[in-house]
């Protein structure tokens, strides 16, 4: 039996950390963590990645990216033309239905943070405690305490990736959730890696952020998603389990 955990994540963000200038038509930061059992990840959720692209771009090279696909930017033009949009947009829905994996995500507020906080806190590394903590428990009560499990964030450059790395390693330092710090391990893909796990966790992360925002509004991705979010085992809920909003 390998060593290694059964569980793999992949982390991706929605909109920026900056307090300087917030957007007011997007003042939320996300971090969104999706948690995959490897097995079907491989088995699974690699293959329905595949086959979409092949289907419809006829290679596997592209970047599943929700920014370029609702705006349907290029490579994505071809979701110009209605029904193929139809279709695919079913396509991501139903991977993102079938496939087994757990949603662990933080939202910032960007203004109320900075009036609490002020602009010296940086509102990613706390989305990052505060998502690395649920994640954790996630994993322990999976079995998985002690095993070495890989976070996985898409690379942004050197000084960044570097600067990530040790906000990461800080915070295994420094906290008091006791089999954390030996349980997760910090590694960063090249934007060319093209994982199958950073897209999904790519799609996932905006429309959390949307729905913080309007949650009146209709959501269809969020009404995707929200199923996946990680739960408390007596109520069902998912505040401060699976979705963590701060302040």
């Amino acid at each position: 039996m390998s060593g290694f955990s059964d569980y793999i994540v992949y982390v991706d963000e929605s909109g920026d950390h900056s307090l300087t200038n917030i957007n007011p038509d997007y003042p939320q930061f996300v971090l969104a963590f999706c948690i995959f059992p490897i097995a079907s990840y491989i088995n699974s959720v690699v293959p329905a990645v595949e086959r979409l692209k092949f289907e419809h771009f006829g290679h596997d090279m592209v970047v599943l990216h929700e920014h370029e696909i609702r705006k349907s930017l290029p490579p994505f033009q071809i979701l110009l033309h209605g029904p193929t949009r139809a279709s695919f947009l079913s396509q991501i829905d139903q991977i993102m239905t079938e496939s087994d994996f757990t949603v662990v995500a933080t939202v910032i507020r960007k203004a109320e943070f900075r009036q609490r906080r002020g602009d010296t806190v940086n509102p990613y590394e706390v989305a990052l405690e505060f998502g690395l903590e649920r994640v954790y428990m996630h994993l322990q009560d999976k079995g998985q305490r002690g095993r070495p499990t890989k976070v996985v964030f898409e690379g942004r450059g050197r000084k960044e990736d570097n600067e990530l790395e040790l906000a990461f390693r800080r915070i295994m330092d420094t906290t008091s959730v006791s089999g954390m710090a030996d349980t997760l391990e910090f590694l960063c893909a090249n934007k060319q890696a093209n994982s199958s796990g950073l897209q999904i966790a790519d799609m996932v992360a905006r429309p959390i952020g949307i729905h913080d925002l309007r949650p009146t509004q209709s959501n269809h991705a969020w009404d995707v998603i929200e199923p996946k979010l990680r739960r408390n085992p007596m109520t069902g809920s998912t505040k401060g389990w699976g979705l963590k909003v701060y302040p």
